[in-house]
C-alpha cells in the first residue's frame, strides 16, 4: 500500500484570514478559497510544489480551548529574524511550560502553536 500525506488540516474560526497569515508565514500561495475552505499549496516553481502536504484551513464554530496535539516546527536560516518578522505579521510567543529550550514556541493569530527552531547551522 502507498499513502501520501495529501492536506494537514487546521480548524479556524477565519479560515481567510488564518490561511493568509500562513501564505505570508510561509510564501505559499492560495489555491483554494471559499467561505469554510482555504488551501495552501508551495509556490508551483518551488522545488517543494507536489512534494509536501497542502495546508487546509476548515472553518468551525468553536475557538481552539486547548494546546494543540499536532504542531508545525520551522526550521529559518537565522532564529532571531524569523521571530521578529513572524512578530510582525502576528504572531505571538507563547508559554505552554517548555522551560529552557533551543526553540522559540508562538501561536498564530487564532492560537495555533508552533516552533521556530534554531538555525541548522548552529
Amino acid at each position: 500500500m502507498v499513502l501520501r500525506i495529501e492536506n494537514v488540516s487546521v480548524d479556524s474560526t477565519s479560515p481567510a484570514e488564518t490561511a493568509q497569515f500562513w501564505a505570508e508565514v510561509l510564501g505559499w500561495r492560495i489555491v483554494e478559497d471559499d467561505d469554510d475552505e482555504v488551501a495552501l499549496q508551495p509556490p508551483a516553481d518551488s522545488p517543494l510544489a507536489g512534494k509536501v502536504p497542502d495546508l487546509l484551513f476548515l472553518r468551525v464554530p468553536e475557538d481552539k480551548a486547548v494546546k494543540n496535539r499536532l504542531h508545525l516546527d520551522l526550521r529559518p536560516e537565522d532564529q532571531a529574524a524569523e521571530v521578529a518578522r513572524l512578530e510582525a505579521l502576528g504572531a505571538t510567543r507563547v508559554d505552554i511550560g517548555q522551560g529552557e529550550v533551543t526553540w522559540v514556541v508562538m501561536a498564530d493569530p487564532e492560537g495555533n502553536e508552533f516552533c521556530v527552531l534554531r538555525s541548522a547551522s548552529t
